[in-house]
């Protein structure tokens, strides 16, 4: 069975983020897509040759941020964002001020599906046939996509209890890499950033506070 090495990465800032909203297809925002644009350009997520593929969320921040990594995406279906029924675009505060009992239901148990979608349970299973997929395909594959979509692989990954996923904190453009050699998934650490990179990601972090 040939090695997999797969990055996932999260898509850039946009509004509904920001106001932490469910769902939606906005488009990068101006920080989203600066911050994006601005990643070292010798990232591995930039490589477009020696056989790495690029596989993108339909979402348009998705497809946005795969673009702006010098990447041409495939959508992949499987990548999408949890569905998240009549709560999609709305703000978790105003759920909590309208539905609070369905909101704890939803936050507490992973089986849940209060808003009428996709629970996070259903997501996994979801997310977790697609990892399967990717083992042993011997190449390298960044996939561009949500962070409860990448908290949810990690959990299947990692083949950890469904309820740690609330315990990994995944920020826009954060990039975690996986690794298989036909075993099991193995969570794959980066090396520090040079000093000039760390200088970079301050300046625009200040810039865009």
């Amino acid at each position: 069975m040939s090695a997999t090495s797969l990055r996932l990465v999260a898509h850039g800032h946009t509004v509904a983020l920001r106001q932490a909203r469910f769902g939606g297809n906005d488009s990068l925002d101006e920080g989203g897509r600066r911050a994006a644009l601005a990643l070292s350009p010798v990232d591995p997520c930039r490589r477009t040759g020696d056989g790495l593929a690029c596989l993108s969320s339909p979402a348009t921040a998705a497809v946005q941020t795969a673009y702006a990594l010098g990447l041409t995406p495939a959508v992949e279906s499987a990548l999408a964002d949890c569905d998240y029924g009549e709560w999609a675009g709305r703000s978790l505060q105003d759920i909590a001020a309208t539905r609070p009992e369905a909101l704890h239901e939803w936050l507490t148990s992973p089986d849940a599906a209060p808003h009428g979608g996709e629970s996070v349970a259903a997501l996994r299973q979801r997310v977790g046939r697609w990892l399967d997929a990717q083992r042993g395909v011997g190449r390298g594959v960044t996939a561009v996509t949500h962070p409860l979509v990448i908290r949810v692989a990690l959990v299947h990954a990692l083949d950890l209890p469904l309820a740690t996923y609330r315990q990994f904190d995944v920020a826009p453009l954060a990039i975690v890499r996986l690794t298989d050699h036909g075993r099991r998934w193995q969570l794959r650490l980066s090396a520090p950033p040079s000093p000039s990179a760390v200088d970079r990601a301050g300046e625009r972090h200040t810039t865009e506070v």
